[in-house]
Formats: C-alpha cells, sequence, structure tokens
C-alpha cells in the first residue's frame, strides 16, 4: 500500500526537540494506515499462484525484513538527528541520495494512485450495474470503466487535488482506510463460509496445477507483497510525532502495526483464495461479480472502497506534488499555474497508465519491483552504510555486513522480479490472470 502512506507527510521535522504529543496506540493505528493499500485486494491471487504454506514463508519473510529495515531507518536517524528520508539520502549521499529518495518516493505513489484509479475503473461500473439493473453485456457508456474513471477524476478528484492545502480531508480519508481495509477482511471471510465453491472442478487444478502451467505468475508474488508492505517514507514522520520518542519505543510500534497488518493480509489472501481457488482474479472483489452481481454486502464493500480510493488519490498527488516542487522548482515562489499544470499532468498520465493497463497485476508488479525493493531494502541499507561512523561500526562489523547483504537482497530481487515480469509480459501469459 503500498499504499495510503504519506498522508501526514507534511511532516517532515529534522528537529529532535519537537514534542511527540501522540501516543503509542494511535502511532500505531497512524502507520497501519501508512502500510494498508490496495494491495490488499491483490494478495488473494498471489496466494492462488504460489499455494496456501509458500505464500505465507514469503508474507512472513517480507514482514520481518521490513521491521529489519525499519531499525536501520531508526538507527540512522537517531545518529544523525534527521527524521525525514530525503532527508537521510542527502546526509548520506548529498544531492544525489536526496534526489534518488525522492524519485524512488514519486514512483510509489504514482504506482499507489494508478492502483486506486484501476479500482474505480474496474468497480465502478459493478456498482452502476448493480444499481441500474442494466444488462452487463450491453454496450452502454456508463459501465465502460475508461469513461467513469476520467470523469472522476476531472469531477471530483481533481478539484479537490488542486487546492492549496489538504485541510481536513486527510483526517477523514485515514479512519475511512482503516474501516474499509477491515470490512474487505470481514466480508471475505463471511463470504468463504456463505458461498459454497463455485469451481469445485478446478479447485485441484486451482492447488497444484495452476503454479505447474503458468511458473512465471508466481513472479508476481513478492513485488505484491513488498508494494503491500512499504510504509517506510512515513516511519519518520510518525517517529516525530510519538510521545516519549525513543528508537526501542518506535521500533515496538513498527513491529506491532506490521504484525496486526501481516494478519489481516493474511486472512483476506486465505479465506479469498479459499473460496474461488485457482478462479481467483487481479483484484479481487471483481471475482464476487462472477458469483452475484447484485450482491447487497459486496456492493457495500464496493461503496466503501470506491469513497475512500476517490479521496485518498488527491492525498497522495499532494506530497508528489511537493516533491516535483523540491526537485525542479525549489527556488520558485508558489504559482498557481504551476500548481495546476502539476496536478492535470499527472492525473493525465495516471489515467492514460490505468486506461491502457490490462489489468491492476501490472501495476502492482512494476511498482513492487521497482520502487518497493528501494525504499524497503536497498536505500535504508546504504543510508545505514554510510551514516554510521566507522568508528562506531567498522566495515566488518556484523551490523554493516548483514545491511550490506540485505542491500544486496534487495537489488537481487529487483532483477529477478523485473526480468520474470518482462518475460511474462513478452509470453503474454499475464493476460490469464484475468484482465477487466
Amino acid at each position: 500500500m503500498p499504499d495510503f502512506y504519506l498522508v501526514s507527510s507534511g511532516i517532515q521535522s529534522s528537529n529532535l526537540s519537537f514534542e511527540g504529543k501522540t501516543s503509542f496506540g494511535m502511532s500505531v493505528f497512524n502507520l497501519g494506515n501508512a502500510i494498508m493499500g490496495s494491495g490488499i485486494l491483490g494478495l488473494a491471487y498471489a496466494m492462488a499462484n504460489t499455494g496456501i504454506l509458500l505464500f505465507l514463508f514469503l508474507l512472513t519473510v517480507v514482514a520481518v525484513l521490513s521491521c529489519y529495515s525499519i531499525h536501520l531507518l531508526l538507527k540512522s536517524s537517531g545518529i544523525v538527528g534527521i527524521r525525514a528520508y530525503e532527508q537521510l539520502g542527502y546526509r548520506a549521499f548529498g544531492t544525489p541520495g536526496k534526489m534518488a529518495a525522492g524519485i524512488a518516493i514519486t514512483l510509489q505513489n504514482i504506482g499507489a494512485m494508478s492502483s486506486y484509479l484501476y479500482i474505480v475503473k474496474s468497480e465502478f461500473p459493478l456498482v452502476i450495474q448493480a444499481f441500474s439493473r442494466a444488462d452487463p453485456t450491453a454496450d452502454l457508456w456508463y459501465l465502460n470503466g475508461n469513461y467513469l474513471v476520467v470523469m472522476v477524476s476531472i469531477g471530483v478528484i481533481l478539484p479537490l487535488a488542486l487546492m492549496k492545502q489538504l485541510g481536513k480531508l486527510h483526517l477523514f480519508s485515514s479512519p475511512l482506510t482503516s474501516l474499509f481495509s477491515l470490512k474487505i477482511t470481514s466480508t471475505v471471510i463471511y463470504k468463504k463460509f456463505q458461498i459454497p465453491c463455485p469451481f469445485e472442478e478446478s479447485v485441484v487444478y486451482g492447488n497444484t496445477g495452476r503454479l505447474r502451467v503458468f511458473p512465471l505468475q508466481t513472479a508476481y508474488t513478492i513485488p505484491i507483497l513488498a508494494f503491500a508492505f512499504v510504509c517506510h517514507p512515513e516511519v519518520l514522520p510518525i517517529y516525530t510525532e510519538l510521545r516519549n520518542p525513543t528508537q526501542r519505543r518506535m521500533q515496538h510500534v513498527s513491529n506491532l502495526s506490521i504484525l496486526v497488518m501481516y494478519t489481516m493480509y493474511f486472512l483476506a489472501a486465505l479465506f479469498g483464495y479459499l473460496t474461488f481457488y485457482g478462479k481467483t482474479e487481479t483484484e479481487l472483489l471483481h471475482t464476487y461479480s462472477r458469483i452475484d452481481p447484485y450482491d447487497t454486502l459486496i456492493l457495500c464493500v464496493r461503496l466503501a472502497v470506491l469513497t475512500a480510493v476517490t479521496l485518498t488519490v488527491p492525498i497522495v498527488l499532494f506530497p508528489v506534488r511537493r516533491a516535483l516542487n523540491q526537485m525542479f522548482f525549489a527556488s520558485k515562489s508558489f504559482n498557481w499555474l504551476r500548481h495546476v499544470a502539476i496536478a492535470v499532468t499527472l492525473l493525465s498520465f495516471i489515467n492514460m497508465l490505468v486506461i491502457f493497463a490490462p489489468n491492476i497485476l501490472g501495476i502492482f508488479g512494476v511498482i513492487g519491483a521497482t520502487s518497493a525493493p528501494c525504499l524497503i531494502f536497498i536505500f535504508p541499507a546504504i543510508f545505514y552504510i554510510r551514516i554510521v561512523p566507522k568508528e562506531q561500526e567498522p566495515m566488518h562489523s556484523i551490523p554493516k555486513i548483514l545491511a550490506a547483504c540485505f542491500a544486496g537482497l534487495g537489488v537481487a530481487f529487483m532483477i529477478m522480479s523485473l526480468s520474470f515480469i518482462i518475460i511474462d509480459w513478452t509470453t503474454g501469459s499475464s493476460n490469464s490472470g484475468g484482465g477487466h
């Protein structure tokens, strides 16, 4: 999720004298919101391609490595007194480090916005169809997801994105995000026991055959998981707001937040997979329309999801625009024309991606295989190696050797995932995952 993070990214303080007032529990909630995102809708598909045990192993590995990555960030932050991800990059490698971190965060946010708008493209037609009782096979313009995503972007998202300040929009969106994630998980569990398996002839195929027939589909599993756990740019601002902040206390906040999301992710993936097995689509909610497109409970979940993602897009767009301003217009004062132009350009670009993307899997895969490993694996490790003084920890010390291995793991994961995904695209097997 990566993907609802940076909601409170306006807090980029590097001043350690800032007096945090946020309680431990509220900090766990805030970081949980940072972790949560559209990635939860792709996890059942990932499990359908790996099986339960391998998925659980990979989910556990990514969660544990995310905790270790946060440990590296907190240790680096404590040494130099900086509590902003990009500023750590600047302290470690100067302007190139700051630019690299800013670009990775920007790409991650663009991927998040693309996944949210793809959900609008995928789910909004089904909501209209349910209310209008329209024939799903009819060629009606208001059931065309491409038209609807453009209309939502122009009519709702763009006016909100053109505001000079977010105001209280993020205060409304964060609880809504938590509510929709809990609603998805509870609904998926409930529906598993309500819906008899509609694809009984495919159960064995879904458990054992699919992995052999489409082995490259498993290349998307780790990127999807990485995409779902990215929260690292938001850790340091939340650390700044924490009451009685210590590295140990913030690490406990991070561990508990990741544990809660780990549990929610596994339950959503498990019961979604056990409902549809090998017929699970890349976007889980879309699969339920094959059972009953007029199901009231699923319709309520769709409405909650659509509301949450629509309101979150302008929230995520704000830090992207701020990052672009800092990278290219740092010496310029605020200008309405530039403010509007960046928003329109970003939304136009993202709409083009969403319209031409065959399914949401490509968005999860590419972002999960590029910016996610940078933010989770590579940058925290190399920042740590560079920032921690050699007098305190020589290069041959165990912590720095582990950090170097961690960075190497991230590079290997990025190369391997991108290679498999490109091969999958060239062979055309990703279309089997269910395009919308």
